[in-house]
């Protein structure tokens, strides 16, 4: 039987500085919310906490995290609240306990090794703490142990997910006890005949193994003592469970297992590992191929050793494990042997332990830069999985999302068709918008309509690329049908000005030659084409009908085609020079402000004239095909042109002569210039400049980055 005296002084073995009182309250606390109350097994409550405890100071935690083991449960009693939990051991405390019950409520479902996987990484994901998964850890530990009183159907669903979610989270953490306690005790629910063949096979041969390992092992300790080397040397037998797993994995018989017994040896040195290996090969004849140095090559988990099998005494085959007492304490303690309590209660890692949190790898995807200090005013809070969020369909399956996923995300990762007729979702049982970012655990329900589609909107907030991709592609697809229609339209209504029809057009062999003249697959692509707005519809018809059936546009085009007609008496619409047009105003877009030298597109405008557009200006190409016109720069006239430049340089003495230098070294003229220091040991410097044409301006960011501490240099568009 487990007692508070025993708990305290196992504590106090490795953390003299514990707060017992704290202990001592916890413990009394427990009785008053559980009074009255009894486990499965008749114990009274306590006793269930105190044996959590007792496996809790065997991984050498923290006071704080025996108190949230002992009161685990104790907001689901009925007869205390939060408030009183907070008021007595803290918001803390109070925290990290509200966290585990909502793990313990987690809906867990057997299904495929994804899907396990990722029920394995939403747990740790949604605890946030490495004290919540070892109390955890303990409490299944202690419930196995009990499992006999329970149902069969609940004695099976707990031992397969403590075989599937459980054990492997305590073997990833280095926990080698636990993670065999737990898997053996499963076993013996999940397959109990051959558990029991197994025990009744191993037990027999109890005694004689025992004797056999006794021996082994004084001999071993007289080889160590004759070279004058000192060491811990026990015995063990395989536990049941990896017995079994490797006789359904070879298919081979009990008798065949050659390594049921093996040895460790615990030294003090690297050097004196090698030394024993030597000493050991030496003695007894190595196995081929048996030889695995772990200590040169660690594994993944950060686990050292030296492993080796000999042929013993009486031609018995074993194991030996040789590893120093540092490597032994991390293989069988795991990430609670880094915990090294200083004087105050506080805990700290150094660099080298630091490091060494890596190996939580695919579960505790661990930030390095995290500080595991549990101080009373210091939270230890942190994202295992800052980048994933974990949430279930109806049926209990997981789906792993990007952070900041929503119903979106998620209704197109079950199915694309989900997705693309979502219309919102019920999270938790609650209806909620499709914009809803979703929290690890949340169960998410889709609403879908028939009759919806994706918006162009959904871009803005989805995350995982698939939802993204789909989106886009309905989108194009959908605005290439609009496009074609339009582009359709366009063609059919200008057709009509030379008094042709669509179809008669498209029978012309000389439509066909155009559009695989100009590019085109097909003559829908050129509708599209048209309906973008990268095509005129007067090009298709300059291109595809006979110059001599091609009509001049009536004089009934309105007020827009009498600027075109006055523009094209002036020039061919081809060479229209900005510089050669009379009485007509022209104005430079402020959208992309075009430079002497840059391709150009000149853009009718309804009482302000020609605007002159850069020929690749979104806004243009966005804008009604029929208005725009063919315009080209007069080289020969000079003039200058104002265009930002923005220069990112270090923040130091003497920049902005510099900069300024350089610009009037290209021969530019600053119009105005505004400085600031952005706070980051950088300055960003914004200059209105004159120049010529692009080639000036190309000349200008040239001399600006030959200033020494000068980082960026970009061309701003309004």
């Amino acid at each position: 039987m487990f007692t508070v005296e025993n708990i305290i002084e196992q504590l106090h073995d490795y953390y003299p500085e514990a707060d017992q009182d704290l202990l001592i309250r916890a413990f009394e606390f427990c009785t008053r919310a559980h009074n009255g109350q009894k486990m499965a097994d008749g114990r009274d409550y306590l006793q269930h906490s105190l044996e959590i405890a007792s496996i809790l100071v065997r991984l050498k935690v923290d006071e704080t995290t025996l108190v949230v083991g002992v009161l685990h449960n104790s907001l689901l009693s009925g007869l205390i609240t939060r408030e009183d939990l907070a008021d007595e051991f803290g918001q803390e405390i109070l925290g990290l306990i509200e966290i585990g019950n909502k793990i313990s409520h987690i809906p867990y479902r057997q299904s495929n090794q994804q899907q396990v996987e990722s029920f394995r990484k939403m747990f740790v994901a949604m605890a946030r703490d490495l004290r919540v998964i070892l109390v955890y850890l303990a409490v299944r530990l202690s419930n196995m142990r009990s499992i006999g009183c329970r149902k069969e159907l609940e004695q099976v669903a707990c031992s397969r997910e403590t075989l599937e979610i459980y054990a492997p989270l305590a073997n990833r953490l280095g926990i080698s006890w636990l993670k065999g306690e737990l898997e053996d005790l499963a076993l013996q629910v999940l397959e109990p005949e051959k558990y029991a063949a197994l025990a009744r096979r191993i037990t027999a041969h109890k005694e004689e193994r025992g004797e056999y390992v006794a021996t082994v092992r004084e001999e071993i300790c007289k080889l160590l003592e004759v070279n004058g080397l000192h060491g811990d040397v026990t015995g063990r037998f395989k536990h049941f469970y990896s017995v079994y797993r490797k006789m359904e994995r070879t298919g081979v018989d009990l008798d065949q297992i050659y390594d049921l017994t093996a040895f460790r040896i615990l030294v003090d040195s690297v050097r004196e590992c090698y030394e024993v290996l030597g000493l050991v090969h030496a003695r007894w004849k190595p196995i081929p191929g048996r030889f695995k140095d772990y200590i040169a090559m660690p594994k993944s988990n950060m686990y050292q050793s030296l492993h080796t099998a000999v042929i013993g005494p009486y031609a018995e085959r074993m194991e030996v494990q040789i590893r120093t007492r540092e490597m032994h304490r991390i293989a069988e303690e795991g990430v609670a042997a880094h915990w090294k309590y200083k004087e105050g209660g506080a805990v700290s890692v150094t660099g080298r332990d630091d490091q060494r949190f890596n190996w939580l790898r695919q579960v505790l995807e661990w930030q390095r830069d995290v500080s595991t200090e549990w101080s009373a005013s210091d939270t230890s809070f942190i994202d295992l999985f800052p980048e994933e969020v974990y949430v279930f369909t109806p049926n209990g399956d997981v789906k792993e999302l990007p952070k900041g996923s929503c119903p979106v995300d998620f209704a197109y990762a079950i199915h694309t068709d989900v997705g693309r007729q979502c219309v919102g979702a019920r999270i938790n049982g609650k209806l909620c918008p499709i914009k809803t970012q979703l929290k690890n655990g949340d169960i998410v329900e889709v609403r879908t309509s028939a009759h919806q589609t994706p918006s162009k909107d959904w871009l803005s907030f989805v995350k995982t690329s698939k939802a993204r991709n789909k989106i886009r592609h309905w989108v194009k697809a959908e605005q290439r049908e609009k496009s074609i229609e339009i582009g359709r339209e366009l063609l059919e209504k200008e057709l009509r000005k030379h008094q042709y029809s669509l179809k008669r057009a498209m029978s012309l062999e000389s439509f066909s030659q155009t559009v695989i003249e100009l590019g085109f697959k097909s003559t829908e692509d050129v509708f599209a084409a048209i309906g973008y707005g990268k095509l005129s519809a007067g090009q298709i018809i300059s291109h595809a009908i006979p110059k001599e059936e091609q009509k001049r546009q009536p004089d009934k085009s309105g007020p827009l085609g009498k600027v075109l007609d006055k523009f094209s008496r002036r020039k061919p619409q081809s060479a229209i020079l900005i510089g050669g047009i009379d009485n007509v105003m022209v104005r430079f877009a402020n959208c992309c402000n075009p430079l002497p030298g840059e391709p150009v597109t000149g853009f009718i405008t309804r009482g302000r004239g020609l605007t002159v557009h850069a020929k690749n200006c979104s806004q243009v190409l966005a804008s009604e095909p029929e208005r725009r016109i063919d315009v080209e720069w007069d080289m020969q006239r000079q003039t200058t042109r104002p265009v930002k430049v923005q220069v990112t340089c270090s923040d130091q003495k003497g920049m902005l002569v510099g900069i300024s230098g350089a610009i009037a070294e290209a021969d530019a003229n600053i119009v105005s210039a505004s400085v600031y220091a952005r706070g980051d040991r950088k300055g960003t410097n914004l200059f209105e400049v004159d120049v010529e044409n692009l080639e000036h301006l190309n000349r200008v960011i040239r001399e600006i980055k030959k200033v020494k501490g000068v980082i960026r240099v970009e061309r701003i568009q309004n």
